[in-house]
C-alpha cells in the first residue's frame, strides 16, 4: 500500500513542472465550470436532458455529469463496462454536497477527478522521460509540456467524459512497465489484472493495451500457460460476463420497453391511417383500404428516412464494412488520407478555426481545412520530429511498446473505421506516444544539434499552447 500511494508523491525535481501543469489543468476546469455553472448548479429530476441539451464541447458527452448527479447506467455498457461503478463514490459524495449546499456540485466533483487525472498524466509522462528514457530534466519538461499543449489533451482535461481518465491509466501503465523493463523485472500477475480491469473498465478496447504492455515487459513469459490463463483469459471472460449481465439487468428492459412502445405507436398510427382512408372510401372493400393505407405508410416511411439521412449524425458517417451489431460501428468510405492530415495529425494537435470545437453529430463536417499555411507547417514539423524520433529509438523495446498502443488504435480507427469521423476526440488514448518518440531524438542528439532541436520543440509547444488556449477561451466565452 505504501508503494501504491507513494507513486503519487511529487519529487523535488518535479515540483516546478508539476506546479505549472497544475495551474494549467485547474484553469481549464475553472473555464468549464464558469461557462456552465448557472445552468448546471440546479437540482432537478431531469439531469440527463439538462446536461446533454446544454453541454457542447466538440464530440465529448457530459454523461459523467449525469451519472454523478443521479447514478444510472447511461454509459454504453459494452464499451465502458465498469465506468458507471467507478462513478458511484463520486455520486455519493456529490449527493452529500447537494444536501449541505442546496445546489448540484457535480461540476466541482468531476473537475477534481479530471484535474487529478490530467495532472498525474503530466507527472508520469515526465517521469517516463527522466527515469525510463533518461533525457535531461529540461527536455523532459519541454516534452511533457508539448503533450499538455496538444489540442485534445487540453480539451479532454476539461470535458466531463472518460478520455482523460483513460489517458491517465495508459500513461501510468507505460510508466510502471517502463520501470520494470529498466530493472529487468516482470509485471506481476496482480499488477496486470488490476491494470486490465481499470483500463478495460473505463474503455474496453484499452484493456488490450494492458496485454500489449505485459507482452513487451514479460516477453516470452507472457505466454506461460498458467499466467496466460490467470491474467488474460480469466479477466477477459469475467469482464465480458459482467458487461453482459449489466446489459440484461439495466439496458435490456429499457430497450424492450422502447421497442414495445415503438410497436404500439406504429399500430396506433396504422389504425388512424386506416380509419382516415376508410372515411374517404366508405364503399371500398377491405383489401383496397389496406392497399391504400400501405401506400401512405410506405410514402411516410420513405420521407422519414430521407429526413433522417440528412441529419449530421447519419450524413457524417461512412458506410459500414457490413451490417451487424458491432459492424455498424465501422466505416469503409471516409477518406483515410484527409483524416490523417486534418484530424489525426490536425485537429488532435491544433484546433481548426472553422467549426471551432464543433460536433460532427450536430453539424460540423468530418473534414475541415485550416485557413493558414502555418498550421500545416506546424503539423509537418511535428510529424517529422516524430518520425526522426522513431528512427533514433528503433532499438528501444519501450518505445515500441508505446507505439503499439498507437498502432492498435490506428488499426481500429483507420483500419476498421471505428469512430473515424471524430478520431480526434479519442486522441488522448495515444498522443503520449508522440513526445515519447521525440524524446529518443533528443536523447540521441548532442551539442548544437540538441540545442536546435530543443528550441524547435519548445517553440512548437509554446505555439500550440497559445493557439489552442486562445481558441478554447474564445469558444467557452461565447
Amino acid at each position: 500500500m505504501k508503494y501504491i500511494f507513494g507513486i503519487f508523491k511529487i519529487k523535488r525535481e518535479e515540483r516546478l513542472p508539476a506546479l505549472i501543469a497544475l495551474i494549467v489543468v485547474m484553469a481549464l476546469n475553472a473555464i468549464t465550470i464558469m461557462a456552465y455553472y448557472d445552468k448546471f448548479k440546479v437540482i432537478t429530476d431531469r439531469y440527463f436532458r439538462l446536461f446533454v441539451d446544454n453541454f457542447h464541447l466538440s464530440g465529448y458527452d457530459p454523461l459523467t455529469y449525469s451519472v454523478v448527479s443521479n447514478w444510472t447506467m447511461v454509459y454504453n455498457i459494452y464499451r465502458h463496462p465498469l465506468l458507471a461503478w467507478m462513478m458511484y463514490v463520486p455520486y455519493q459524495f456529490n449527493h452529500v454536497l447537494m444536501q449541505l449546499t442546496g445546489i448540484n456540485c457535480v461540476q466541482f466533483v468531476v473537475a477534481a477527478m479530471l484535474a487529478f487525472c490530467s495532472f498525474y498524466s503530466f507527472v508520469f509522462l515526465y517521469r517516463i522521460m527522466r527515469e525510463v528514457i533518461e533525457v535531461k530534466a529540461i527536455d523532459a519538461f519541454i516534452l511533457s509540456f508539448l503533450h499538455l499543449s496538444f489540442a485534445y489533451v487540453m480539451v479532454a482535461s476539461m470535458a466531463p467524459d472518460h478520455f482523460v481518465m483513460s489517458m491517465f491509466m495508459l500513461v501510468l501503465t507505460l510508466y510502471v512497465c517502463g520501470k520494470k523493463m529498466k530493472r529487468g523485472k516482470l509485471l506481476t500477475r496482480w499488477q496486470q489484472i488490476v491494470f486490465f480491469f481499470l483500463t478495460a473498465g473505463i474503455s474496453l478496447n484499452n484493456g488490450i493495451k494492458t496485454f500489449l504492455a505485459a507482452l513487451f515487459t514479460n516477453r516470452r513469459k507472457f505466454f506461460s500457460p498458467g499466467r496466460l490463463l490467470l491474467t488474460v483469459v480469466f479477466p477477459s471472460a469475467l469482464i465480458w460476463f459482467v458487461a453482459r449481465q449489466e446489459y440484461h439487468i439495466y439496458e435490456y428492459p429499457n430497450w424492450k420497453a422502447r421497442q414495445t412502445a415503438k410497436k404500439n405507436r406504429a399500430a396506433a398510427h396504422r389504425e388512424k391511417v386506416m380509419k382516415a382512408v376508410a372515411d374517404t372510401m366508405p364503399l371500398a372493400p377491405v383489401e383496397s383500404i389496406n392497399a391504400a393505407a400501405n401506400r401512405i405508410l410506405k410514402q411516410e416511411a420513405a420521407e422519414k428516412e430521407k429526413k433522417r439521412a440528412k441529419k449530421p449524425s447519419v450524413a457524417h458517417q461512412g458506410k459500414p464494412i457490413k451490417r451487424g451489431e458491432f459492424w455498424d460501428w465501422t466505416d469503409a468510405t471516409t477518406s483515410r488520407w484527409l483524416t490523417v492530415v486534418e484530424n489525426l495529425m490536425g485537429e488532435s494537435i491544433q484546433l481548426h478555426q472553422r467549426w471551432l470545437l464543433g460536433d460532427t453529430l450536430r453539424g460540423r463536417p468530418v473534414i475541415v481545412h485550416y485557413r493558414h499555411i502555418w498550421n500545416y507547417i506546424a503539423e509537418g514539423m511535428l510529424s517529422l520530429l516524430i518520425l526522426c524520433g522513431i528512427w533514433m529509438g528503433r532499438r528501444s523495446r519501450f518505445m515500441w511498446m508505446a507505439l503499439s498502443f498507437f498502432g492498435f488504435d490506428m488499426l481500429l480507427h483507420l483500419g476498421a473505421g471505428f469512430g473515424i469521423n471524430e478520431i480526434y476526440i479519442m486522441s488522448p488514448h495515444w498522443m503520449f506516444a508522440f513526445p515519447i518518440a521525440i524524446a529518443y531524438l533528443l536523447r540521441g542528439a548532442g551539442g548544437k544539434v540538441l540545442c536546435s532541436l530543443r528550441m524547435v520543440v519548445a517553440v512548437l509547444a509554446i505555439y500550440l499552447f497559445a493557439h489552442n488556449g486562445y481558441y478554447i477561451l474564445s469558444y467557452m466565452a461565447l
